[in-house]
């Protein structure tokens, strides 16, 4: 998602005359009305901040995260690293969007396996037709038992109107959510012909899309940290722990 944001940045930054840089913005005191400018169409003034090395603004769109010059004349797509703490800057920035706009979704809207006492809580973007999303979630009864929490939200990968996407709608729908997820993660046909409205399923597969969900099953942690695929349960707590860990 990053490569496609990047490349419809240059293009209307080169459309605005982005090599010559934004001369009156040197002086400015604050230089974001005239980098609005050289951005995608919809960018607000809030998505332009100051980064942490002086001259450099951070545009941030979703977990998306750019640097622009102050003067506009250079795009920076990439991590900022403290030599210092030797710490990534750009991913500690990602991982903290990530849970809030997690966290900005109602657990009413998730669907969720939970031990009697959790240690761990994770969110999944799940495609129902997905055959690690359906080994993974083959398993909840042991991921539960090792103490996880699973959220799960929707992400069709084949995109809207198709017939994974019409499934997820089916399962929202159904009477019985879990049951329903179970039944068609197992390949069992679904009546797709009577869909809900509202439901979830296209606000969780734009939070996907924005948080840069790269396929399914997409785990992220309570943190934001975001775990790329399939882990068999043990591994998968191990991997919790590590990236838990880490953030110390």
């Amino acid at each position: 998602m990053l490569q496609k944001f990047a490349a419809v940045l240059m293009a209307v930054a080169l459309a605005s005359g982005f090599g010559g840089g934004i001369a009156h913005a040197q002086g400015a005191k604050d230089p974001r009305a005239a980098l609005l400018k050289l951005l995608p169409p919809g960018s607000k003034l809030g998505d332009l901040s100051p980064s942490p090395i002086p001259g450099i603004y951070q545009f941030m769109q979703g977990a998306d995260i750019s640097y622009l010059t102050a003067d506009g004349r250079f795009f920076i797509d990439g991590n900022i690293y403290d030599m210092h703490s030797r710490r990534n800057l750009t991913q500690a920035r990602r991982t903290a969007a990530r849970a809030a706009l997690i966290d900005a979704v109602p657990e009413s809207e998730m669907l969720i396996y939970s031990p009697p006492n959790p240690r761990f809580t994770i969110t999944v973007f799940t495609d129902v037709d997905c055959p690690y999303c359906r080994k993974l979630h083959s398993e909840m009864a042991e991921i539960n038992r090792l103490g996880v929490r699973v959220r799960y939200m929707f992400y069709p990968r084949t995109g809207p109107g198709t017939l994974s996407w019409l499934k997820a709608e089916a399962v929202w729908c159904a009477p019985d959510r879990k049951a329903a997820l179970t039944y068609a993660k197992a390949g069992g046909t679904m009546d797709v012909s009577k869909i809900c409205t509202p439901n979830p399923v296209a606000r969780e597969y734009a939070l996907g899309q924005a948080i840069g969900v790269r396929g399914t099953p997409a785990i992220v942690t309570a943190s934001g940290r975001y775990i790329d695929g399939y882990l068999p349960p043990r591994e998968l707590v191990q991997e919790i722990q590590a990236l838990q860990a880490a953030d110390r």
